[in-house]
């Protein structure tokens, strides 16, 4: 009997590879959204036609209080992967911060995935068995002048995994994380092609990473390879930071 994967932020550059990767171990897929309809759709369609699994599209603003409780609503069962993938940057002096950005960021990356975590663990539970991924980064392990609100909130989504994993190991479930350095997603779009290039001499391989890349760690974690692996933060950076 095949798997069923919730994903939030399907539509990024990481989501979709993502996606496209548990696909081809025969993984049903939930694709969760917040704006780019078109992205996950697209997305569902091929990954239907092109390795005859099932999908489910189910849209909801993680940012919001009510974010993670609407997405659960709407799902049509409850995930044997859970990858907390839903995400996105700040960039700017902690003097400047709003209140407003600061409470949407946390609820982002850390309220919703905890309240989601919450609500899919008694499946999970009840099965002995499943696995939990969060998508972290490398400026949670590090931190980030110029970016401590991302790196606060990707700290703490390193802690809730280690957290988690000691709390449900009895019940056969594990939880770890994937920690990415810079990759080729539209996070970097604002990044000018001198910026980049000075970002992949600062990489000991000397490039970015492919989301591919780090869907293949995803996929890893989720898998029986890992199956003694639990609690692990994975840093997928080219030898960035060691």
């Amino acid at each position: 009997m095949s798997s069923w994967a919730l994903i939030t932020g399907a539509s990024g550059g990481i989501g979709q590879a993502t996606a496209k990767r548990l696909a081809q171990e025969g993984c049903h897929l939930m694709l969760h959204f917040h704006q780019n309809k078109q992205a996950v759709m697209h997305l569902s369609a091929y990954l239907e036609e092109t390795y005859q699994i099932e999908t489910h599209i189910v849209q909801a603003d993680l940012a919001q209080t009510n974010g993670a409780n609407e997405l659960i609503s709407r799902l049509p069962l409850f995930p044997d992967i859970l990858v907390l993938n839903s995400g996105k940057s700040h960039v700017g002096l902690v003097t400047d911060t709003k209140k407003e950005v600061l409470a949407g960021m946390v609820q982002l990356h850390v309220t919703s995935p905890y309240e989601l975590t919450q609500s899919i663990l008694p499946a999970m539970i009840r099965k002995k068995e499943g696995s939990i991924i969060a998508v972290s980064s490398v400026w949670g392990e590090t931190g980030a002048s110029c970016e401590v609100l991302y790196s606060m909130v990707k700290g703490a989504q390193n802690a809730l995994i280690k957290g988690l994993a000691k709390e449900l190991a009895p019940s056969g479930i594990r939880a770890n994380a994937v920690s990415p350095g810079a990759v080729q997603t539209d996070m970097l779009q604002s990044y000018s092609s001198e910026d980049i290039t000075m970002l992949e001499e600062e990489i000991p391989l000397g490039r970015l990473a492919s989301p591919d890349e780090i869907a293949d760690a995803i996929w890893f974690l989720a898998s029986k390879q890992s199956s003694y692996i639990t609690g692990q933060i994975l840093s997928v950076n080219g030898g960035w930071y060691c």
